[in-house]
């Protein structure tokens, strides 16, 4: 199977990982999960050239128990982060409109 590259990643992941780097770092996001930082930069790539057709994935996720968690907790970080900026705002909104 020499020039054969099978990907252990699924689409999903790889899209996280992309993500993951516009938010920390790409060098930050290969040692988080624990990926060649030279593959996230393909994938960063791939991406900004052909958006959702990016990744295809071969539909199998890389088993890593602590990887996989740690997608999911800086997805929530993230999702937690605009969820406080949200209120943030409102509360400026509020407190502009009792002073009036």
């Amino acid at each position: 199977m020499i020039g054969m590259s099978l990907s252990l990643y699924d689409k999903e992941f790889k899209e996280e990982a992309v993500k993951m780097s516009y938010d920390i770092g790409a060098v930050k996001t290969s040692e988080d999960l624990g990926i060649n930082i030279s593959t996230l930069y393909t994938w960063i790539s791939k991406a900004k050239h052909h958006g959702n057709q990016a990744h295809v994935g071969s539909g199998r996720k890389r088993q890593n128990p602590a990887n996989e968690e740690s997608v999911k907790m800086q997805k929530r970080i993230r999702e937690l982060e605009k969820a406080n900026q949200i209120l943030k705002d409102a509360l400026g909104f509020f407190a502009l409109s009792q002073k009036k």
